[in-house]
């Protein structure tokens, strides 16, 4: 399936958030998700279904000052 992942597009084998995230190699790493500007929560990723054209966000937290 084709989806923009932060803007890029993609062809990935994931079917859900939680899937595309390992595909990805983000793995346990804590990340802010979002699909179409749509916040997800973490405990929603494993049901939030993807479909062609959605557009994910993925946020790592930064340290700074």
């Amino acid at each position: 399936m084709r989806i923009l992942v932060n803007g890029r597009s993609l062809e990935v084998q994931a079917t859900t958030l939680a899937t595309l995230l390992e595909e990805l190699g983000y793995g346990d790493r804590k990340v802010g998700t979002a699909i179409n500007q749509e916040f997800v929560r973490d405990r929603d990723r494993e049901t939030m279904r993807l479909k062609d054209d959605d557009a994910v966000e993925i946020v790592t937290p930064r340290q700074g000052g």
